[in-house]
This record gives structure tokens, sequence and C-alpha cells, in this order.
């Protein structure tokens, strides 16, 4: 005889039918009071909200006076005027702004052009504009200060707008001296030797023109045994600067 379960006897066996459905009893999802609490309340809650926007959606003031709808009607005029007198403001407002800043900027241009004008004019800024290059060289050592000072007169007669030699920047105040021991020129203390090496910005055929006149710098150059490379050249770069010099005394006037 084989061993049987006490369990078997006990437990009677299950049709498929009735299985079926104590298996969808386990899995069907079971309301708890809370659960069926909390969701009549939201129900609620949304039928309020719906309702309330629904009121306030038919507040179309029809159940006001005329009087009151006039009232309602100046008071919306009233506010409308406001807003339009405040941008009004507020566009003028706007284009006085731009008025300023567009002031400001052309101060500021101007300001910026005469300083840069000034700067080169005062060889205190590099420079760059159409020009010539001129090299004078001195086998016999007889250019003097005085021939390269006339160069320079000339130059600036012809409207030279900047001038260099060598690493000296040429302004108002550039003085010319012979040097004592060898022949070479002393040009605002620098000690410079031939062969000079000049550039100028201006234009181009009168700075050609002013140096080639007969009688003129060249011609003495060559009257000196010296002998001179004159070329066009656009551009021609000045780099050459110098601080400036601080007046002693004079100040603005105010």
């Amino acid at each position: 005889m084989s061993a049987t379960d006490p369990n078997d006897e006990l437990t009677p066996p299950v049709p498929g039918s009735a299985a079926r459905r104590r298996l969808w009893r386990a899995m069907r999802p079971r309301w708890t009071k809370g659960q069926v609490t909390v969701g009549l309340l939201c129900v609620l809650l949304g039928f309020g909200a719906a309702t309330q926007v629904k009121e306030v959606g038919k507040a179309d003031f029809s159940r006001l006076r005329q009087e009151e709808l006039v009232e309602v009607l100046d008071q919306l005029d009233a506010q409308a005027s406001r807003l339009e007198a405040e941008n009004i403001d507020l566009q003028r407002e706007r284009d006085r702004l731009e008025s300023d800043q567009t002031s400001q900027q052309a101060a500021a241009e101007a300001a910026r052009q005469r300083s840069e004008v000034q700067g080169i004019l005062a060889g205190t800024i590099s420079a760059q504009g159409p020009g010539i290059a001129l090299t004078v060289r001195d086998p016999e050592g007889k250019v003097s200060a005085s021939l390269a000072y006339l160069l320079v007169d000339e130059l600036r007669n012809a409207g030279a707008e900047a001038i260099s030699l060598g690493p000296v920047r040429v302004v108002a105040s550039t003085y010319f001296e012979d040097c004592e021991d060898e022949p070479c020129i002393v040009v605002d203390g620098a000690r410079l030797e031939a062969p000079y090496e000049w550039l100028a910005i201006g234009d181009p055929t009168t700075l050609e023109t002013a140096l080639g006149i007969p009688g003129g710098a060249l011609a003495a150059v060559r009257t000196q045994g010296g002998s001179s490379a004159l070329s066009a050249m656009d551009p021609v770069r000045i780099t050459a600067t110098r601080r400036p010099a601080q007046p002693r005394y004079a100040t603005a006037l105010e």
C-alpha cells in the first residue's frame, strides 16, 4: 500500500470553473472605505471647481443695471487712457535715452578722433598712410644737422603729417645737432649715422615734387657728395613714437 497525505482526504478536488472564479476574486482590486471616501471627495471638489469657473464665466454683467454698466465702462475707459498715457511716456523716455546714447556715442567718437589726430601730430601714437620712403647716403660724412632740418622743413611745407628719421619720431619740438667727434647727427638726443632712413606720410606726389625742386635739400645732399633714393609707398607705417612732454608753466584756460 502507498502512503497517502491526510490533506488529500480533507480537501476535495476543485472543478475548473470554480478555480477560475476564485483566481479572479484574488486578482480583483479591493476598495477600502478610505479609498472610496477619497474618491468621492475628489469628485465633489472637481464639481465645485467646475461650478465656480462656470459662475465666473457667467459674470458678463448681465445682472448689472444700466447705470452700473455705464460706470464700469467709464472705469475701463479711464484705465485704458491711463495705460495709453503711460505707454506714451515710456516711448518718450525710450526715445530720449536713445537720443542721449546717440549723442554720447557721437561725442565719444569725436573725442576719439580728436585724440587720434593730436596723437599723430604730437607723435605719441603710431601712424600709417600713403607717403614716401627716403634713404640718404653720406659716404663723405658731410650731411649736417642743418641739412637734415632743411629736409624736414620741406616735408612739412609739402603737407607731411607724420615724419620719422630712423628710430626718432620727428615733431615740432625735435632738434638737430652735429656730432663733435664723428660724422653723424644728433636728433632729440639720439646719435644717428648714415644712411639716414626717412619716412613721411602725406600725398606722395606732392612730397616727391617738394623734395625734387632745384636747390632744395636733396640737391644740397648731392652737392655734399651724398646720394638719395626716394620711393612712393602705400601704406607707410611709422611706428616710432615719443612720450608727451609735461608742461612746466602752461595750464589749461577754463
